[in-house]
């Protein structure tokens, strides 16, 4: 069974799919504006799919809407290895429907603001074939140790758009930016964008991520 999720479709038969994962205690809903806000002249289906309800141990465990449990606010310890590829097999079940509509891997993009990030990376990186991309948003790399040796060889040409504000309280702007680096030093194709926010989403970078995908779709721009 797949995880449940809204659909928006920007036109009549899409040919992209992105699917977009919400950060901590949020769900579908928090990203469904950027089917608007997203000025791209192909129809694309966005799928919004919604963490399962679990226990989060940093909030005291209260019952909310998780990707995985967090532990501690030092990310790099104690990661619930088990809910992140948990998380990683639900995300792929999707992909795997899109497919089956007929949907071509490379045509599906995974975005992600912060736990929703740190899935896509963990899902894209490993899928058996190359996606259109990854959209990687005040995020980090998980389980980086192990990324070098189960990460696909058809990920390797996956293109990579991560951003992350400069004064971000939550996931700490220099663990974005060593996730990027790390991720550019294994030969990954990643564009890196930084802004003058905090753990959010700003217009400037939206319209970034519009200019990617843009590219990505083999539109020009403008």
């Amino acid at each position: 069974m797949s995880l449940p999720h809204i659909t928006l479709e920007t036109g009549p038969q899409p040919q992209h799919s992105i699917i977009w994962l919400h950060g901590l205690g949020a769900d579908g809903e928090d990203f469904a504006f950027i089917a608007d806000e997203m000025k791209l002249p192909l129809p694309v289906r966005y799928i919004f799919p919604h963490a399962p309800k679990q226990p989060v141990t940093i909030n005291g465990g209260m019952v909310m809407r998780a990707w995985y449990d967090v532990a501690t606010a030092d990310f790099g310890t104690r990661p619930d290895v088990a809910g992140i590829r948990a998380s990683q097999a639900g995300i792929e079940k999707l992909i795997a429907h899109e497919m089956q509509r007929g949907m071509p891997a490379q045509n599906i993009f995974l975005a992600g603001f912060s736990q929703g990030g740190v899935i896509a990376l963990q899902t894209g990186l490993r899928h058996a074939q190359r996606l259109g991309g990854i959209i990687a948003l005040s995020t980090y790399l998980p389980l980086a140790e192990t990324v070098a040796e189960e990460a696909s060889a058809a990920a390797q040409d996956t293109p990579i758009f991560m951003a992350h504000g400069r004064s971000d309280p939550v996931i700490p702007y220099a663990l974005g930016k060593s996730s990027a680096e790390k991720l550019s030093g294994l030969g990954y194709a990643l564009a890196w964008h930084e802004y003058a926010m905090p753990h959010s989403v700003c217009m400037e970078e939206v319209r970034d991520i519009e200019a990617w995908l843009r590219q990505r779709l083999n539109l020009n721009l403008g």
